[in-house]
């Protein structure tokens, strides 16, 4: 496997790495702050060469009726029930330079993409202190291309199970969030990352059309803990493509891969207005 060191920018990084949990509190409206993290990943689901990401990231939480930013990423709440939550939320990929990739050399660069869409969310269970919580969310997101024009690269879809955990192992303060589930994709999402065009073939990398449908699991651990003038975290990813639609597609060099990052915000500043919390 071929390791590169890459430096970019990442918007809420932080935020989007470590799951939440909901624990009411009396809490600022909005936080704000500038943080640095390491990640390493595969260059895309499946690739056998990975790069090392330093990238700086403004930590932002705030807690508004509609928009919230916090651990669960950057989302508008519709609808928030006792049991059931509306959300639209987004994500997002990184690009992939082919001429850096040995498996997609000669071929088109993978632009990043940009996913939004709505996430129906189900509380399944909760303890009565609300230290453990168990969830399971529903997001289908529509994915676009944000650099070289604006493409529509398909949607995916990703039910998870998450479980939260406040203070485990006696750790206080610390928060603890397990996460897994499988990946669908549409046939428009595959094509993007997995197709090989037949002008593209060659002799170690045959023509392939990728279909939608399946497309893998994931497993996700993460670790986060919130100092009064700074946020520390980290996350584990072990992804399995073990019959994935696109398994034979020539780009996927490897069945099943780990992904890792840690990172270090510091707090600079907090809103004088508090409310009530699920965090």
């Amino acid at each position: 496997m071929r390791c590169r060191i890459r430096l970019i920018a990442a918007a809420a990084l932080g935020a989007a790495a470590v799951p939440g949990l909901a624990q009411a509190a009396d809490k600022p409206l909005w936080e704000a702050g500038v943080g640095m993290s390491a990640l390493a990943f595969p260059d895309y689901r499946g690739s056998d060469e990975s790069s090392l990401y330093a990238i700086p990231f403004p930590y932002l939480v705030y807690r508004g009726t509609f928009l919230k930013a916090d651990r669960d990423g950057i989302r508008g709440t519709f609808f928030d029930g006792e049991h059931v939550e509306l959300n639209v939320s987004v994500g997002a990929s990184l690009p992939v330079n082919s001429d850096e990739s040995e498996a997609r050399a000669g071929m088109p660069d993978l632009q990043p993409t940009v996913e939004l869409g709505p996430s129906l969310e189900f509380r399944l269970w909760r303890s009565a202190d609300r230290r453990v919580q168990l969830d399971l969310r529903l997001p289908l997101r529509a994915a676009l291309t944000v650099a070289g024009g604006m493409d529509d690269v398909g949607w995916v879809f990703s039910p998870r199970v998450n479980l939260d955990l406040a203070d485990p192992a006696g750790l206080a303060g610390w928060r603890l969030g397990l996460l897994a589930g499988p990946m669908y994709g549409s046939e428009r999402n595959h094509d993007y990352f997995y197709s090989v065009a037949p002008q593209y073939a060659t002799a170690a990398r045959p023509a392939f059309d990728a279909e939608g449908g399946y497309a893998g699991t994931q497993f996700l651990a993460a670790l986060s803990k919130r100092y009064p003038k700074y946020w520390v975290g980290a996350f584990a990813r072990w992804d399995s493509l073990e019959g994935a639609r696109f398994i034979d597609s020539p780009l996927v060099r490897r069945d099943s891969y780990f992904a890792a990052g840690v990172g270090v915000a510091w707090i600079l500043g907090e809103s004088s207005t508090r409310v009530e919390a699920d965090e």
